[in-house]
């Protein structure tokens, strides 16, 4: 083989090196937010902050409503679903065979809010985002615990204890002991209905068949997407997600 052909597979294999880190490092992100339940009302807002976190960060972020995108020829375009506020059963038999084959390919996904309100008759999915929304108590102040065991990037910009303004949801179940909880609330923080369990997680990740999956309940009210500290919990959430940042062990099933 002459030097030449040598320069040029080396030259070759560089461009294709560089074009799968590129596509790595900037990932393709579908927001939905098809409702077929309540709807929200920072819809809008939360939609404000991902073309945001977008241009500052050089992902390429699309947004739809239409669950007929769920197919597997248009996921394959993404690495990264982000459920923005989605409700109700919004998909059928098709739809949620392509959404579970994006997941078992070792894509991301990031659910915020209501996002655990949805498909909640879909086992698969419930399973996925770690819990099923039940009831909640009136928008108030709540503290929330901490957890920086991992340093994951949604959470490590938090002190150990926060006071966040939400919608504060309770879950069918108590939520699936699989995941790695990065948050719980402290009930005795906030009135209303509670789930009165010794634990009371709402922010977590896990690893689900194949794929990598963030939820967060808070995310309710439009003041949510301009605090500082949300936005950098959901940043850091889509950054694990895309797999930009590596977390050492965490849960699976």
């Amino acid at each position: 083989m002459s030097y030449k052909q040598i320069t040029f597979i080396v030259l070759f294999l560089l461009i294709i090196v560089g074009s799968i880190q590129s596509q790595n490092s900037n990932p393709n992100i579908l927001v939905f937010s098809k409702t077929a339940a309540f709807r929200h009302k920072s819809i809008p807002a939360g939609v404000t902050l991902m073309t945001e976190l977008g241009a500052k960060n050089n992902w390429n972020v699309s947004f739809s409503e239409n669950s007929n995108d769920f197919t597997d020829e248009n996921l394959k375009k993404y690495n990264v679903l982000v459920f923005l506020n989605t409700t109700g059963n919004i998909f059928n038999d098709l739809q949620q065979k392509a959404f579970k084959r994006f997941i078992e390919k070792g894509n991301g996904f990031v659910g915020i809010h209501a996002a655990s309100d949805t498909e909640k008759e879909w086992v698969w999915y419930n399973e996925m985002v770690g819990a099923t929304f039940k009831d909640h108590p009136k928008v108030q102040n709540a503290s929330l615990m901490i957890n920086k065991f991992s340093k994951h990037p949604a959470v490590d910009h938090l002190k150990k204890e926060e006071v966040f303004k939400d919608e504060w949801y309770n879950f069918i179940n108590p939520v699936a002991k699989y995941v790695n909880v990065l948050a719980s609330l402290d009930e005795s923080s906030y009135q209303g209905k509670r789930m009165h369990t010794k634990r009371h997680p709402i922010t977590w990740f896990h690893n689900y068949d194949g794929g990598r999956v963030f939820y967060t309940g808070l995310g309710h009210t439009n003041e949510s997407y301009t605090d500082v500290r949300f936005i950098k919990m959901i940043e850091g959430g889509i950054l694990w997600a895309a797999d930009l940042v590596q977390i050492k062990n965490p849960s699976k099933k």
